[in-house]
């Protein structure tokens, strides 16, 4: 491959991330368990709802992911959509540490999925499709339990956390 050609995917790839960071998303942990009952999760922004009816819900994982394995096999995960407040706990489960849920509260649901009561909302789902997405896995599950609170979201733009604010003209 001409190496000029690569450097130019290279800068064009970086802008196409830099133009992807000025969405501002919402901030989650999935959570599932491996075949042992090991509670496994990581931090994600690729979440979003599908359908009411039923209810779908998305979110995608990046090939590489040490944890995919485990999520490809899972029949059920939880989305916890995390609040201001856990900023800590979304770089926990970002980070390269073994055990993420060492020290941390948590319950299991339904369906026996990970579950953090402190978050602005939690949706428990069956696994119902896996679609190839470029470099990622789309992860599509069906809602079979949720809950929700008041509590302010945690937000994430331009490579920073942050909360929503009332826009001035209201």
């Amino acid at each position: 491959m001409n190496e000029g050609i690569l450097l130019t995917a290279e800068l064009e790839s970086r802008r196409f991330r830099d133009a992807l960071r000025r969405f501002a998303t919402g901030v989650t942990i999935i959570t599932t368990r491996t075949n042992e009952g090991i509670p496994i999760g990581l931090t994600a922004n690729s979440f979003n709802s599908v359908s009411l009816t039923p209810p779908l819900v998305l979110w995608s994982l990046n090939k590489h992911s040490r944890s995919l394995p485990v999520f490809l096999k899972s029949e059920h995960y939880a989305i916890n959509v995390l609040c201001a407040d856990q900023m800590n706990l979304a770089a926990r489960f970002a980070s390269p540490i073994e055990d993420r849920f060492e020290g941390v509260d948590w319950r299991s649901g339904k369906a026996s999925m990970p579950i953090f009561d402190e978050s602005v909302a939690w949706f428990e789902c069956a696994s119902v499709h896996q679609y190839e997405g470029g470099d990622h896995v789309i992860f599509v599950g069906e809602v079979t339990d949720f809950g929700y609170s008041d509590r302010t979201p945690l937000l994430y733009a331009g490579g920073a956390y942050g909360v929503p604010v009332t826009h001035p003209e209201l």
